[in-house]
């Protein structure tokens, strides 16, 4: 019989968070002057974003990068205010969040540089209430999900072993990666079936 789980791990984009790249490239067009397309080449499709997300660069030279790449210099408020553009609180998941802490660890692992982090205030306000200082930013480990080391780092800082943990994650290759590492893991697509989850494994957040 498997052990108590004694911390759920959110991923934040698409499951505590709606995302949208598209919204984000929009609004750095709107700032820039520059074309969504070009932009979405110049930091997605060239590996921009996941260099960040892995931490290969640190804050300074992944935002110089960040300029370089689309043509025209990014400063750090234009960046948090594009990502910021390009997010919407889940409701129900914050709400199921709030559900569980009051019996079960939470915290926050999501793909992104330590801007992310740094920021997350401005970004997404209502992680903090939620989730205190438990917000990590893959960068901050040096790797990036679905890599073993993301989980084993994250949770060796929460001081929870990873068969007392359940991640959550839209991704397949995400939620694979957390089973790789020993944790038990929930591939996100609605609050309803995430619940059915929760409940089987002795968790309430009705």
């Amino acid at each position: 019989m498997e052990g108590r789980i004694e911390l759920v791990l959110f991923d934040l984009d698409d499951v505590l968070y709606h995302y949208s790249r598209r919204r984000r490239a929009e609004r750095l067009s709107e700032i820039t002057g520059i074309a969504p397309d070009a932009i979405r080449a110049a930091v997605w499709d060239s590996g921009l974003e996941a260099a960040g997300d892995r931490g290969t660069l640190g804050r300074e030279a992944y935002l110089q990068a960040f300029g370089e790449r689309i043509g025209r210099p990014v400063s750090l408020a234009d960046w948090v205010d594009a990502r910021r553009a390009a997010v919407a609180p889940n409701g129900p998941m914050l709400a199921l969040a709030a559900r569980l802490r009051a019996t079960t660890g939470i915290a926050v692992l999501t793909n992104n540089p330590e801007l992310l982090t740094d920021h997350v205030d401005v970004i997404c306000p209502e992680l903090r209430p939620l989730f205190g200082d438990r917000i990590y930013a893959s960068a901050s480990f040096g790797t990036a999900k679905p890599d073993v080391a993301c989980f084993e780092r994250c949770l060796a800082g929460l001081a929870v072993a990873p068969s007392a943990a359940l991640f959550v994650d839209d991704l397949a290759e995400n939620v694979a990666g957390a089973r790789a590492a020993g944790l038990r893991a929930h591939h996100f697509t609605s609050v309803e079936a995430l619940r059915r989850d929760l409940a089987a494994c002795g968790l309430d957040a009705a």
